[in-house]
Order: C-alpha cells, then structure tokens, then sequence
C-alpha cells in the first residue's frame, strides 16, 4: 500500500490539488472500479491513481476546464469529474465534446455520496 500513497502523492503534485479524504481513501483501499452497479444498472468507472495524468491529458481537460480532475466515468462519453473550483470539490459528469464548465452536470459533494446514492439514482 506504500507505492499506492506515493502513487496519490505523485498525483497530487502533478495536478497541484489536495485530494478529498474519501477518494485518497477509496484509492489506498480499493484502487478502481469498473461495474455494472444493480439495481440501476449505470456502469460506474473510477481509475486507478496511475491512470490519472494519462486520462486528464488525453482530453486537454485541463485546459476546457480549468480546476477539473477526471477520475473515472460512464464507460463511454461521460467523464466523472472533481471540480477543484469549488471547497470543497464536487463531482460532475461531462462529456468528452464539452467546450466548457456549463454543461457539467451535478453529480454529489463527495465520493462518498456519489457510491452511497448510485445504486439507487444511476447517473444524474
């Protein structure tokens, strides 16, 4: 689990943001997912930490949006985004084609909330 935090550490550094408590925790714990999640049945997708710089620069997400992190998705289009503009960070869903923050859509406060409410809810 040592090379994991170090991995986070590395994360944080590269990108200049703190990560919220229960995504360093769900990180250190379980690494990533990638599921069909009953009873919604949405497909929920976290990466791994080592995946993070490749995924945000893939997109130029960076640069659409500034203060946004990708840390996982739909599977498909959607991209599950932490927005660094706020304290503290939400997360949002956008689309790959999004140009700008505008069409981010509200997903939950935190990590923690998002796997609590989405067997029930699915994606927003």
């Amino acid at each position: 689990m040592s090379s994991n935090n170090d991995e986070i550490t590395q994360a944080e550094r590269h990108f200049g943001v703190r990560l919220p408590q229960d995504y360093r925790h769900f990180l250190a714990t379980q690494r990533s997912m990638s599921r069909f999640v009953p009873p919604a049945d949405d497909y929920l997708m976290i990466n791994d930490v080592a995946e993070l710089v490749d995924v945000n620069e893939a997109g130029e997400f960076q640069q659409r949006f500034p203060g946004s992190l990708v840390i996982g998705g739909d599977g498909s289009r959607e991209m599950l985004t932490y927005d660094f503009r706020q304290d503290p960070p939400p997360l949002v869903l956008i689309d790959v084609s999004a140009q700008d923050w505008s069409s981010a859509i509200h997903q939950a406060a935190s990590l923690s909330a998002l796997l609590e409410q989405f067997p029930e809810s699915g994606w927003k």
